[in-house]
């Protein structure tokens, strides 16, 4: 906001001239609209236009609706009229209740409408607004257990805010809008944790699941600002295991959270005697000398109104037995407590001590060291109000001994679970908030162990802004015909992934030598359009190398990678031509084909000078390569991201594969295999903010990995899909069953979320087996959408081809005429049909019929059968569309037994057992019959629509003992059995279960809680 004396200096300046008119009347109008959104912060929308025109009464000035939208609307999206406005916007769309908002549901056009109808705007100017700044309509999804008593209200959070205000104005620099999502997402925590002064103490301990590389630190940090304001006096932030981590998440902390004034404690930035110790003292750190570490502005020594943070632990130093001295870890040292007489977290003491911040890493010795000197100070430690939060919560917290295998009637625990449930058992005030990508380790802790890290009271599902490259953006979840697969325009795998598919040595090495050109291509073209002035941020630039875990192995490959380095000969005309050849074929392609708004030189010619620079940027160092692995701890010094520019080469594991950040990561060499879900998920360092170059990332990924014994081999590339969409069908549930039912209460209470977990590999475990006691699924359906069921077995000997077959063959010919049904195809814009066969099974016969499938070892078709056995007895489901379609201007044809059918392709998979997922043209008809009145299947599926109604999909495919003959025009005719794999896709009738139905049992004391959503 302008200042008064500015704005009469302006006039002053510039009275007499045109254009001085013009500032003066700009700044007013930006005063004028930022103090009528700000006097709305309390109580929601208001007319603005007349709230504007109100403020600017004062100057003379007056405004209509198409200036004030001009304005709110500009192309300039850094002007403040309209960051506030956005902000504002983006609010009040995510407000999850409020009395202006009339019961319109947050993340929801119906809830824009509102907002805009609140703000008093026509309808002309409400579409100019939603083109221009349309609402984020998804949100984050949060469970909760529905005991708890409400403390943290708006008064209580307007009262302390200190630091959260702080966070905020760094967080709407760096995120725009997107802070509202983090603010709501962070009251939510905190208001579940316990409040800080209540007399009875509880222990909230709750989940936060975000993505890999997606800002989860981003929320952490929020939720800590937010803590303190309220009234936490000890922060303990668990890192994971590797210093490497440690040391990021302690810096970003003190960056944007603990601040400079907390860093020096008092002491003069300019006495470098006296600052000798503090971390980012001299030139040791770019940011700090640039001035880019939080300033709060206060001399924390002489006030009492706002808590100083202490820190035990720094970026150079993880905890180390009070090296401060016990007083510093101790509340009740010195003359801190007003009335030392009262407990720590007495209203009139609390507020007034300082904040004491740990950030270690889960190591046994670190830790006991913490827990023993938390024993040893004088101030009880069931009276101070502490918040732990556990990064990567699903590593080593989690135990890991069953408890029926426990040796005694004491609970069992590994080292790092024992020494946080030490820490939870002394401190009856601490809250316990696990955050982690990979969730599935969490939700199998066993909800009876009261000391354990169960998340009984919530469970935070994080939904990342459109900018983040995950698991989606490298793959394509939703199948495309084979032409399409191969333009990146539309197929993401197109696009971002080239395949690692040698099989010799000098293919190998061929394979490399691809991805270090991409690599020096890549840094060229950023450094191309920094100079052009684009966004793009290209102070880091790096390359993953990841293939083993063993050290050894690592410094081989290094070595390798830096002799192709040399042998490419990058400066030379043979280096050249080997990066035109790529630029031409690879990035032009792909960048022209997507609508990211990136540019690429017109001629390979004006990115010469800049190979060349990338190159230096790149050997700076003499070797292009890093390892880290833990082998030499000054390797990590290469790769300090915080203290200078890294262009490099890393090679490593574990260190690299776990919530460590590597900045600047736009090419990728992936060749490890695991056998755990999260594990693999962990390693996809690849996801992640790509600010300017999103069209320049590439993976190269290994698409036949050796098992290591026998001829098995795995597509890496398939296996991350196969997660990726187990996760997906993870989030999608937890969305299902968001928010509270007709009574208030909850849909599903963090207790029953175990069994929301499944894989689709039967080699690739959610997590390891030690973490899986818990859960067992009882039934499972959502009324009106498609469903797949292809985790068919193996082929083998083709009986499973045959039992399938004969369960439906006579279906067959009692098949109605052919029908025409519809679909809407998004890449032709357009509506077009194909044909179809329907007959009408009763509901009974269908649950006999698909009783008689077989399924690969680890899916259970149960929950599905048991579906539809409640849906029958609700009389919700009453019969079945089975539906037969013939595709193409001439079906493939085949007797088989006594019946033709039409024979399609369908892939089995290469990776895993089953078959592909079904087209998406089937599924608008599918659903509409099946009474999802959203999906267009044309009249057809609309006439054959019924309240009770479900629909099957049922598709027969090419499935011979010589896999490589797939194509149905080559079957025989007649056919066996034994060569058509009978695939089925189906949706249950919307009003069996319109907004999803589960229920199962868990493994617990007092099992069977059963809990149904409707």
């Amino acid at each position: 906001m302008l200042q008064r004396s500015k704005l009469q200096r302006l006039r002053r300046n510039y009275r007499d001239t045109a254009r001085g008119a013009a500032v003066i009347r700009e700044h007013e109008y930006t005063r004028a609209i930022v103090k009528a959104l700000g006097g709305m912060d309390e109580y929601g929308p208001e007319p603005l236009l007349s709230e504007v025109a109100y403020v600017l009464r004062k100057s003379g000035r007056d405004i209509d609706e198409e200036n004030l939208i001009a304005i709110l609307t500009d192309d300039n999206t850094n002007s403040k009229e309209r960051t506030d406005f956005h902000l504002a916007l983006s609010r009040w769309d995510a407000a999850p209740d409020a009395e202006w908002a009339s019961g319109t549901e947050p993340a929801t056009w119906h809830r824009r409408a509102r907002v805009l109808e609140a703000l008093g705007f026509s309808k002309a100017a409400a579409e100019r607004v939603n083109a221009a700044l349309p609402p984020v309509l998804s949100h984050d999804v949060f469970l909760q257990d529905p005991e708890w008593d409400p403390w943290y209200t708006p008064e209580r959070q307007r009262a302390h805010s200190f630091y959260w205000k702080q966070y905020e104005k760094l967080l709407r620099k760096k995120v725009g809008a997107g802070v509202t999502s983090i603010d709501t997402a962070t009251t939510n925590v905190v208001s579940r944790l316990a409040d800080p002064v209540a007399e009875i103490p509880y222990q909230a301990k709750g989940l936060v699941v975000g993505h890999v590389q997606s800002g989860k630190t981003a929320n952490f940090t929020g939720v800590v600002a937010k803590a303190i304001d309220a009234g936490y006096r000890l922060i303990i932030v668990l890192t994971g295991t590797v210093e490497l981590l440690r040391a990021q998440t302690q810096r970003r902390l003190d960056m944007e959270l603990i601040g400079k004034e907390n860093i020096l404690g008092g002491r003069d930035e300019n006495d470098f005697n006296a600052i000798e110790d503090i971390d980012y003292a001299g030139d040791s750190d770019a940011d700090w000398t640039a001035g880019k570490f939080v300033e709060h502005g206060i001399d924390f020594s002489t006030t009492r109104e706002i808590p100083a943070i202490r820190r035990l632990t720094g970026k150079g130093f993880d905890y180390k037995s009070l090296r401060a001295g016990l007083s510093a870890l101790d509340f009740r040292s010195g003359n801190e407590l007003r009335n030392p007489h009262k407990q720590v977290w007495a209203e009139e003491n609390l507020y007034d001590t300082d904040v004491r911040m740990v950030v270690v890493k889960k190591n046994k010795t670190v830790l006991t060291k913490l827990v023993q000197d938390l024993r040893n100070v004088t101030a009880r430690l069931d009276e101070i109000p502490a918040l732990i939060i556990d990064d990567e919560a699903d590593q080593a917290s989690v135990n890991t001994i069953n408890p029926s295998k426990a040796k005694s009637l004491e609970k069992d625990r590994t080292a790092i679970n024992g020494l946080i449930s030490e820490l939870l058992g002394e401190l009856k005030r601490g809250q316990y908030i696990g955050y982690t990508a990979t969730p599935f380790a969490n939700v199998f802790v066993s909800p009876d162990d009261s000391e354990d890290i169960f998340p009984k009271d919530f469970i935070l599902s994080l939904t990342p802004p459109n900018a983040y490259m995950g698991g989606s953006k490298f793959h394509d979840l939703k199948p495309h015909d084979m032409d399409l697969k191969q333009d990146p325009h539309y197929s993401n795998e197109a696009a971002y992934v080239r395949n690692l598919v040698a099989e010799t040595r000098l293919e190998e090495e061929s394979e490399i030598r691809e991805a270090l050109s991409a690599f020096v291509l890549t840094g060229a073209i950023k450094l191309w359009r920094e100079s052009r002035g684009d966004d793009v941020n290209a102070k880091h630039h790096t390359m993953l190398v990841h293939e083993s875990v063993k050290q050894i192995e690592h410094r081989e490959l290094a070595n390798r990678i830096v002799k192709i380095w040399h042998s490419t000969g990058f400066s030379s005309p043979q280096g050249r031509a080997v990066m035109e050849k790529l630029f031409e074929s690879d990035f032009r392609v792909v960048t022209n084909a997507r609508e990211w708004g990136q540019q690429l030189p017109f001629d390979f010619e004006e990115l010469v000078p800049f190979i060349g620079e990338a190159l230096n940027l790149i050997t700076i160092a003499l070797s292009p390569v890093v390892i880290v692995n833990g082998d030499k701890e000054n390797e990590y010094q290469q790769v300090d991201f915080d203290s200078q520019r890294v262009w490099r080469i890393l090679v490593g594991g574990a260190k690299l594969s776990r919530g460590f950040t590597i900045e600047g990561l736009t090419v990728t060499y992936y060749r490890r295999r695991t056998l755990q879900a999260d594990s693999l998920m962990q390693m996809g360092r690849w996801f992640g903010y790509r600010n300017g170059y999103e069209d320049l990332v590439r993976l190269y990924i290994a698409r036949n990995v050796p098992t290591g014994r026998g001829t098995k081999r795995y597509d890496l590339y398939e296996a991350f899909q196969a997660i990726v969409e187990d996760e997906e069908e993870f989030r999608e549930q937890l969305r299902e069953f968001d928010g509270l039912d007709d009574d208030g209460e909850p849909m599903v209470r963090p207790i029953d979320v175990p069994p929301m977990v499944f894989q689709q590999l039967p080699w690739l475990k959610p997590t390891s087996p030690n973490k899986m006691y818990n859960a067992e699924l009882q039934f499972m359906g959502e009324g009106g959408s498609l469903k797949d069921f292809p985790r068919q077995p193996e082929r083998g000997d083709g009986r499973w081809n045959r039992a399938h077959f004969e369960a439906v063959a006579d279906w067959v010919g009692q098949l109605g005429p052919m029908r025409e049904f519809g679909y809407y195809d998004s890449t032709r814009n357009r509506r077009q049909s194909f044909g179809a066969r329907v007959m009408i099974v009763s509901a009974e016969e269908m649950i006999e019929r698909l009783g008689q499938f077989e399924w690969v070892p680890g899916f259970d078709f149960r929950p599905s059968i048991e579906m539809m056995k409640q849906a029958i007895s609700a009389r919700t489901l009453e019969d079945w569309a089975v539906l037969v379609p013939y595709l193409g201007k001439s079906p493939v044809i085949r007797c088989v037994g006594d019946v033709e059918i039409p024979v399609l392709e369908r892939k089995r998979r290469l990776d895993r057992p089953g078959f592909s997922g079904s087209s998406f043209r089937q599924r608008g008809a599918i659903e509409r019959i099946a009474g999802n009145t959203d999906a267009y299947g044309g009249p057809a599926a609309e006439e054959l629509s019924t309240r009770t109604r479900g629909a099957l999909l049922l598709t027969f495919a090419a499935d011979p003992a010589d896999d490589a003959e797939r194509d149905p025009g080559l079957l025989p005719d007649p056919t066996a059995p034994e060569d058509i794999a009978t695939l089925f896709s189906f949706a249950l009738p919307k009003e069996a279960a319109p907004r999803g139905r589960i229920g199962f049992t868990v493994r617990k004391r007092g099992a069977g809680a059963i809990i149904k959503k409707f």
